[in-house]
Parts: structure tokens; C-alpha cells; sequence
């Protein structure tokens, strides 16, 4: 007997490939598409046996908030996340959100089915190695600390680094080419190459970025005073 599911995933063309395949292996797709932002409310509102619910970022922060909504609302809904392949604090959160379990994006349709069918028997559905890695995270969290800071802040030369640092304490180009005895547009080089080591587009979101990461923690005392370089 089929399962009744949903597919909801930012992306259509992903979701209503996978209905579409689920639907000619007999089973009964609700739904195939939808924004992350109301994949809770269609969820609840349908509650089918299993939801798929897709996400690019499995360890951005409050990424798995709707799965926390679910099962809030609709215990007996399974959620199976479908994303790329996870690091072991990814796949912690979506079973601490109450997920049943996690998919890669890349899996074949025959695993996606298994997945389904463990999900709505009320078995966890992962991969062996992606259950341990979760389950250790989830037993020692502070065995693995995110490392994102330490690994922004190893893009950085030291003196971008103390770019960076001044750029969060709020200077200009003028200020920060003063306080390191450097040319404005030597100063402004330095900005540019830190806005694009750390992926962002303005001085404002770099700032933003190194305090949400611990990054300016991590860097220390990093002012140099001023220096020779033009």
C-alpha cells in the first residue's frame, strides 16, 4: 500500500521530480512544492504519514525550525529531511528537531522509498554513519565546537585580520589607513579582499558576520600600531 506524503522543497523542479517519481512507484504525493518559510503551516494543515522536507543549509541556525513546528502540531507526521551531505552537527539538529530521519539529495529512488518506509514505521532512517556521527554529537556537544570563526579566521592574513577588526569597530577607509600608517588605497584593498575572503558584499554584513561567527574573539589583540607599508 503507498504512503501518503508530502514533497516541500524551495526548490520546484527538485520537488516535483521526486513526486512525480514517488507517484509511479504507487504512492499518494500531497503536495510537491512549497517555501521553506510556510513548509509548517502546509504540513500541519495536510498531515500526511511522511513529509519530505528539503533544505541547502542543514547547519544554518534554526534551519530545522519548521520539523520543531511539526511535530509539535502533528506528532504522528514522520519528517525526513532531504539535503546534501551533512556534517555530523547538521544531521544532530534535525533529530533533535524531532526529524526521523535525513536524505541526501543525491540518493537513488529505491533508498528514498526504503527512507519512507523505515520513517513510517517509526524506524530511524539514516545511514549508519550519519546516525553515529549525530548521535555523538548530540552525547558531546562541546567535542566538536563550530569551528566556523577558526575557519574564516584562517582565510585572513593578520593584516586583513586587523582590517577586519577596525572595519567592526566601525572605521572608514581614512581612519583605518591612519591607525595601520597605511595609503588609503592600500587600506581600501585590504577591505575589498576581506569583504570577498569571507563572502559577504559591505563592510556592515562583514561586521555582522565576524560577531555572529566568534570571530573577533578569536582574533585577539590584533592592532599593530602604525606601520611603513604604502
Amino acid at each position: 500500500m503507498g504512503v501518503r506524503l508530502m514533497v516541500v522543497d524551495d526548490h520546484r523542479l527538485l520537488a516535483e521530480a521526486l513526486a512525480s517519481a514517488l507517484k509511479l512507484r504507487g504512492h499518494r504525493v500531497l503536495a510537491a512544492a512549497a517555501p521553506a518559510a510556510g513548509a509548517a503551516e502546509l504540513v500541519i494543515s495536510r498531515a500526511p504519514e511522511v513529509c519530505l522536507l528539503g533544505t541547502a543549509t542543514p547547519a544554518e541556525p534554526g534551519i530545522f525550525d519548521p520539523v520543531v513546528k511539526i511535530k509539535r502540531e502533528r506528532p504522528q507526521v514522520a519528517v525526513l529531511v532531504l539535503g546534501p551531505v551533512p556534517n555530523p552537527r547538521g544531521i544532530a539538529a534535525a533529530f533533535a528537531a524531532g526529524a526521523s530521519g535525513y536524505v541526501r539529495h543525491d540518493e537513488r529512488i529505491e533508498g528514498v522509498e526504503r527512507a519512507i518506509m523505515k520513517a513510517r514505521a517509526g524506524e530511524a532512517a539514516v545511514a549508519p554513519q550519519l546516525l553515529q556521527s549525530a548521535f555523538g554529537e548530540l552525547l558531546n556537544p562541546a567535542a566538536q565546537p563550530d569551528d566556523e570563526g577558526q575557519r574564516l579566521l584562517q582565510m585572513l592574513t593578520p593584516r586583513e585580520v586587523e582590517v577586519l577588526v577596525r572595519v567592526a569597530d566601525g572605521e572608514d577607509t581614512r581612519l583605518i589607513a591612519a591607525g595601520m600608517g597605511i595609503a588609503p588605497s592600500t587600506a581600501r584593498t585590504h577591505v575589498q579582499r576581506v569583504l570577498m575572503k569571507l563572502g559577504v558584499g559591505s563592510r556592515l554584513e562583514a561586521a555582522a558576520l565576524a560577531a555572529r561567527t566568534g570571530l573577533l574573539d578569536r582574533a585577539g589583540p590584533v592592532r599593530q600600531g602604525p606601520g611603513v607599508e604604502r
